[in-house]
This record gives structure tokens, C-alpha cells and sequence, in this order.
């Protein structure tokens, strides 16, 4: 498994990332910015199919791991491959958090929350910015 110390398999510059991305994009994926609740493409989206990076493309989640959360993003009870994400400690804001990277190119994707008493089989939400995501749906 990858850390966030380890490089990110997919690396550009920082100027080259602010060519591939929007600036909304670029502010929550490569400056850990935090997107409005309920205003994400994805945040009541139902369609089935994949969860990609939009930073990278790497798959990431999928519907069948979406759930509904109500907290204004959208939510998985767990990535579509344990390696998908990485997981690092968060202390910024003077809170303790999880924040949730892709492990391809270490974007920022959101946050994890435990015990929150969701019936879902890891009482896990993922809190991930829609902004961080590109749905594929299925055929």
C-alpha cells in the first residue's frame, strides 16, 4: 500500500497541473479546498457506474459503494479497490481528520468519518468533493 510520502505514480508540475484542471478544480484536488455543500454534480447522483480522479483518471469508487448521506456531498462506505485511496492524518482547521488522496497522483479527494452509525457494512463515509470526481456511467 502507498503513502503519501511515497511519489505519486502520476506527477506534473504544478503549472501543468493548473493547464489540465479548472480553477475550482485546482483548488480542491491540488490545494485541498473544500467544494459547497449540495452544489456537487455528484452529490445525489444515483446513475450506476465508476468514480474516476479527475485530476488523473484513476478509478477510484462506485455506485454500488454510494450511499445517501444527506451531508451535502457524496458519500461511499468504501473505494472501489482498498489501494485506490490513501489516507493521512488531518489537523488543519483545528480539527482531526482523515483526508482521503488518490494514491496515482495524490490529489486531494475529501475526507473519511468512522462510528457515525450509517447502516452501511463499514459505518465508513467517504466524504469526497464531487469536484474531485468524473462518473462514468456504466453501459
Amino acid at each position: 500500500m502507498s503513502s503519501a510520502a511515497d511519489p505519486a505514480p502520476v506527477q506534473f508540475t504544478e503549472a501543468q497541473w493548473r493547464e489540465r484542471l479548472s480553477p475550482e478544480e485546482y483548488a480542491v484536488l491540488r490545494e485541498a479546498g473544500t467544494e459547497r455543500p449540495f452544489v456537487g454534480e455528484y452529490t445525489d447522483t444515483t446513475t450506476v457506474g465508476e468514480y474516476h480522479c479527475r485530476a488523473c483518471d484513476a478509478l477510484l469508487f462506485t455506485s454500488t459503494e454510494k450511499f445517501e448521506s444527506h451531508c451535502g456531498w457524496p458519500s461511499f462506505f468504501d473505494p472501489a479497490d482498498s489501494d485506490a485511496v490513501i489516507l493521512r492524518e488531518d489537523s488543519t482547521l483545528g480539527m482531526r481528520r482523515v483526508e482521503v488522496l488518490c494514491a496515482n497522483c495524490h490529489s486531494h479527494l475529501g475526507h473519511v468519518f468512522e462510528g457515525e452509525g450509517y447502516p452501511t457494512p463499514t459505518d465508513q463515509r467517504y466524504c469526497i468533493n464531487s469536484i474531485s470526481l468524473r462518473m462514468v456511467p456504466q453501459d
